[in-house]
């Protein structure tokens, strides 16, 4: 396989008409890493890879793979292969000329990338099915041989759109750890587009958090699981309560700030001024049942669902002038306190559980 490379994409945007899909973002991507785009729908990451990859031009900025400035190079010219959402296999040829179609493209003669093709699909385990017609084949299969026809150009970087989007829930984390292997393996630098939080953390060695077209976070997935940038990293992520007040004190490295329902909390990190707008985060399964040692790292509230989820049970509380506030707590916890929704509950966290936001990129 070919060297990996560096992909830099520096000052980029995607304007459509009056729309701007991808707003001047920034972001190096080491050679060799494993990247995932991740946000919501419209947030840009498909526009972005998108233009790595050559399909869609850049209105402003430019894209770098390695030392080459490849902004306006045709997507055969780059370095890079790309493999669709809808794998986009052709019905009415077998898997090896599936995989060899673009070796054919480029007037590689027969003997040469059908040999080519079948060393991809053994690479792909696939070797088996090497007569099929892809209708004969499973979702995962079909994957395999989408990948085999991707790899078969030997390029310094794939690109991947929400390629595992249309499995079933089991197959999906199966084609996860044969992806993060397959990568390793190869050597390459992957770049993937996907929605799901899980599946990011589970692929990424970089994470790249975007919305309305902007970078919010982009850092491995420990870092933005522990310390989201911004409040939208933190409600995305899923894994942190966002309380946003005014500020109030500071004092001894902590923040003091007070919601509008009138509930005071501290929290550490970055001081904001007195009389500011703030926003904290608190790790859902930091939180804990009891009375608080410390005022302003709990409040009591009310239990408004409760979710079992095996070895751990999800509690969903509103007081304090929070609408909506998270607790993961062991099911050893939650059956020892016997709570029921409706019961009021106490809760509380850590000083160093409380941590304050940054601002998003606007």
């Amino acid at each position: 396989m070919s060297k990996a490379v560096e992909i830099d994409i520096a000052s980029v945007s995607k304007i459509y008409g009056k729309t701007i899909a991808v707003d001047a973002i920034s972001l190096k991507i080491p050679a060799g890493s494993y990247c995932c785009l991740l946000g919501p729908s419209g947030c840009g990451k498909t526009s972005t890879l998108r233009m790595i990859a050559g399909h869609e031009s850049v209105s402003i900025g430019d894209i770098v793979l390695g030392k080459d400035v490849v902004t306006d190079l045709p997507p055969a010219r780059r370095g890079t292969a790309m493999m669709f959402q809808s794998y986009a296999l052709f019905p009415h040829l077998d898997l090896v000329d599936n995989v060899a179609f673009s070796l054919r493209m480029a007037g590689v003669d027969r003997q040469t990338r059908r040999a080519r093709a079948l060393e991809m699909l053994r690479l792909m385990q696939m070797d088996a099915y090497a007569d099929r017609r892809p209708a004969q084949l499973s979702g995962g299969q079909q994957q395999r041989v989408a990948l085999a026809r991707a790899l078969i150009t030997d390029p310094e970087a794939l690109l991947l759109d929400e390629p595992l989007s249309a499995l079933d829930p089991f197959l999906k984390i199966r084609m996860r750890a044969e992806l993060k292997k397959l990568q390793k393996q190869l050597g390459i630098t992957f770049v993937h587009v996907t929605h799901s939080q899980e599946e990011a953390m589970a692929l990424a060695d970089l994470i790249v958090v975007m919305s309305d077209g902007r970078i919010e976070q982009a850092a491995s997935p420990r870092d933005v699981f522990e310390r989201p940038a911004t409040a939208f990293v933190a409600r995305f992520m899923g894994d942190h309560n966002v309380i946003s007040g005014g500020v109030t004190a500071i004092a001894e490295g902590l923040t003091t700030f007070e919601v509008a329902g009138g509930g005071r909390f501290l929290a550490s990190g970055a001081a904001q001024p007195v009389g500011s707008s703030v926003d904290a985060a608190i790790r859902t399964d930091h939180v804990r049942i009891g009375e608080s040692p410390v005022p302003g790292l709990g409040f009591t509230g009310l239990i408004s669902n409760i979710e079992y989820r095996g070895a751990t049970v999800k509690l969903t509380i509103e007081g304090a002038g929070i609408a909506e506030f998270t607790a993961i707590i062991t099911d050893t916890a939650f059956y020892a306190t016997s709570v029921a929704v409706g019961d009021a509950v106490p809760l509380h966290w850590a000083v160093e559980d409380a941590i304050i936001l940054g601002t998003s990129n606007r």
